[in-house]
Formats: structure tokens, sequence, C-alpha cells
């Protein structure tokens, strides 16, 4: 890009500002431009930048917008974009305009948009393009969309084994002209099956009479196209390779997963888990239309309410503890609360120790103590600063004798402790039981949980502010 950031001199220093390419977009889209001058404007800008600028252009504007840019410059701008936003201005353009730009793309945006647009269209941008980038996106647009496959591209170097050092060089030098990826060389054998992997520089640095299997890593990391993405995260997070090979169920080789991609999949499967946390069946944006927001956040909703009308029955239950000890009724939002909080900590750590898939029985109870203690001692601290705290506010503000203030007091931090550790208990098991019978752990989510918490802290409060306070010491108030 060829445009300077100014400079603004206040007193002795000098402030950069970043200019506003994007209203400089659209000022050249909306002005009356020739289509080669107004090209030749925009060719000055990174695709980033007329990525961001699409979106506050009409329509009618984007269209010009399509027809000033070339293909290249089209692909680029797409590649800066999200997958949805992606697709929706993919679908925009005429078919021709459709495929030079397809052409372009990284083989793996291009199935994923293609995957949006209506059918027929798709079989006519399909047809239009070359063998090679047909053979490719079709292959691509065969895998399901949690299946690894589906992430992968095809924009790599891919040799023969039996090749010399020179050999070598001159198919990567051919292959380079279509391909990006040139940081690392991939290596199969006569039926396409991968063999290994060799990095640029000990290729470059190699001499010519060294064996070319004498550079050859072959145990170099891979995955299998028809594995799941949750099956895979694991394992491409613990390697630090910039691109890892992806193999058919022969074996042989048929793309590379890269670094950015892995990256992407991570940020897709954490927003999932967010979601799923948050009490949605899926995310969420800032331009989703009102009616498909209610429809993700519906069904968690309806549960939940159906939870909360049990307990505000369970506290119906509770009318006569209530009617005696009416100041009861003030503290239950501070057990319900330190519940629930409690057992959304126990739900993130049990959440995130499950990424694990190899965990043992063992080490999963040792999760369940562990939580539980934690809840324990945490309960013991808070239900003691409480037990003071409490007894001297009803001592002192409410003007109580101090027996029935640390009485109700005790009976408070005492239902702290019970409420703290059931909680914790129940949001650990709550995910390993969801896993247990292959549910996605993270559907234990926050808002359910701290609605089952609820449930356990009010049982827990009422029935020994029942059995202690009324029925032990007899006291009202």
């Amino acid at each position: 890009m060829n445009k300077e950031i100014n400079t603004t001199a206040v007193g002795e220093e000098a402030v950069a500002v970043r200019p506003d390419y994007e209203s400089e977009i659209i000022s050249v889209i909306r002005g009356n431009y020739s289509p080669k001058a107004a090209q030749k404007k925009l060719e000055d800008y990174h695709g980033n930048d007329i990525a961001q600028a699409m979106d506050s252009l009409t329509v009618q504007e984007r269209k010009k917008l399509y027809r000033f840019c070339s293909a290249s410059m089209l692909a680029e701008a797409m590649e800066h974009l999200e997958e949805d936003e992606a697709a929706a201005y993919f679908n925009e353009l005429d078919v021709k305009k459709a495929s030079a730009v397809v052409e372009e793309l990284d083989t793996d945006t291009a199935a994923n948009v293609l995957h949006t647009v209506e059918k027929q269209k798709r079989e006519l941008i399909i047809e239009s393009l070359p063998a090679d980038v047909k053979r490719d996106v079709r292959m691509l647009a065969s895998f399901d969309e949690d299946e690894i496959g589906s992430k992968m591209t095809t924009d790599c170097i891919v040799i023969r084994e039996n090749l010399s050092i020179p050999e070598a060089m001159s198919e990567l030098k051919m292959q380079a002209e279509e391909n990006d990826n040139i940081a690392t060389v991939f290596v199969v054998d006569e039926d396409d099956e991968f063999y290994g992997a060799i990095e640029l520089r000990d290729l470059i640095t190699a001499k010519k009479t060294t064996p070319l299997d004498d550079l050859i890593l072959t145990s170099f990391p891979y995955v299998y196209a028809h594995e799941s993405i949750d099956d895979c995260l694991e394992k491409l997070k613990d390697y630090s390779e910039a691109f890892i090979p992806v193999l058919d169920n022969g074996n042989r080789f048929l793309g590379i997963i890269t670094s950015q991609s892995i990256v992407e999949v991570v940020d897709e499967e954490m927003g999932e888990d967010y979601a799923k946390l948050a009490g949605l069946i899926a995310e969420e944006d800032l331009k989703e239309p009102l009616l498909q927001s209610m429809k993700k956040r519906l069904p968690w909703l309806l549960a939940l309410l159906a939870l909360g009308i049990l307990v505000s029955s369970v506290v119906g239950v509770f009318e006569s503890v209530v009617a005696q000890l009416t100041m009861i009724m003030a503290f239950q939002s501070l057990i319900l609360d330190m519940a629930g909080n409690v057992g959304t900590q126990s739900l993130a750590v049990t959440i995130r120790v499950l990424t694990d898939e190899n965990l043992t029985f063992g080490q999963k109870f040792h999760l369940v103590v562990k939580e539980s203690r934690v809840g324990f001692f945490n309960g013991l601290l808070l239900g003691g600063i409480s037990v003071v705290l409490v007894g001297l506010y009803i001592f002192l503000i409410k003007q109580k004798d101090v027996m029935f203030s640390f009485a109700v007091s005790g009976c408070i931090g005492v239902s702290l402790v019970l409420a703290m550790v059931i909680s914790s208990t129940v949001g650990t098991l709550i995910p390993l039981f969801f896993k247990k019978i292959k549910v996605d752990p993270a559907v234990a989510s926050g808002p359910l949980i701290t609605t089952i918490n609820d449930l356990v802290a009010v049982v827990t409060y009422y029935g020994l502010s029942g059995l202690l306070l009324i029925n032990i010491l007899h006291l009202n108030g």
C-alpha cells in the first residue's frame, strides 16, 4: 500500500495520525471517476481496507466496487472478511466475476463461500473454473463442516521422493508461481502417499549431490481429513509447525492446515463454547436479525424458566419458616449468589480440564475431590466472615438481641458452607456426566448450573433455618 501516514506536531512531539482509508475508498466509489481511474486509485489500498469499506456501502455501490476491482483485489478483500460477510458479498457477484474471484481465493475460503451460494449458480461457477481448481474446490466441499478437511487448503508445494536436489529445486520454482505457502515442502511417493516434509532452508542450502532422502523429515505431524475438528484440536495446538499435512484414509496427501487456520479453528471452538456457557445454542453478532437472536436464546431460556418455577415452588414449601422468621428472606440472595458463583467456577475449571481426552477415572475422581475441598474451605472462610458481619448488622442496625443476631448469622454461615460445597461438587459432576454420555460438556452452561445451584441453596438455607432456628432454638421474628 502506497498511502502515507500523516504526522501532526504537538509541542515538540510528532503524533502519527492514521488516514481514514475507509472514507477515502467510499469517496472513490461515490465519485465520478472513470472505471480505469477508479481501479488505479483502489489498487493503492490494502485488501483489508477495502473489506472494511464494503460494509458502509449500499448493495448498488458494492456492485460498482466489484466492477472497478480486479478479481485478485476482491479475493484479497474477501480473505480479510468474516466467513458470513464474505459469503453475503460473494452472493452479490455475477457468475463470471464470481468464477474469477474463486480462482484467486484460497481453496478453503472458496469452498466455504460456495457452500452459501444457491445450487444452480454454484454449479455454473464451479463448471467455469479451471480443471485443477474445480477438482480442489469439489474435494473441499465434500467434507462436513465439523471435519478438519473442510479447513484445509491445497496452496502448498508437493514433490516426489525420488527426485534429485536440482530436480526438487526446479519443481519448487515451478510450483511457487502458483502457491504462496512454500516455507515447507511436502514429499509423497509414487502412489501420492505422504512420506515426509523438507524445510525450504534445508533444500536451498543442500549440495547438489546430497540425496533428497537425507533432508526429509519422516516424523512430521499429520492429521486425517475426516477426523473431527474437536479430536484434532489438541494435536494441532501441540505442534509449532506453520503447516500440518492432511491425508485421506489411504494416507494420500490432500492438502495442509495452516497456522492461521488453526488459530481460526481454535477461535471458532472457543466462541462456540462461550456461547454454550452463556446459555446460547450458537454464536451471535451485532448484525444478526432480531428473530434469529431470539431463536438462539429461547431454548435455554424456556428450560431455565421451568427450573426457575421449580425453585420458586420450593421456596413456597418453606412459607411457614419465612412467616416465623421474615428476616431470613433478606439474606437469601447472599446464599444463592455465592452458590451460583462457586458452581460456575467449578464448571469452568472442569470444562478446561476435559479438553484432555486421556483423563483417567482416578484423575476425574481427584478433580471432584479437589473442587469439593476448594468449595468447603472457601465456604469456611466466607461463612466465618458472614457470621461476624451479618451478626453485627442484625445486632446494631436491626437492634435485635445478641443471641438472635448471631443465631441467624450462624445459620447463614453454616448454610453458606454447605451450599458452596454442594455447588462446587455439582459444578464438577454435571460436565463430567455430559462428557460420559457423549454430549459437549459446555452444554452444562453457566445459567443451567446457576439455576440448579439456586435450588440447592434454597433447600439448604431454608431447611437449616427451619431446623436450627425454629425447631431447635425456637426463634421468632
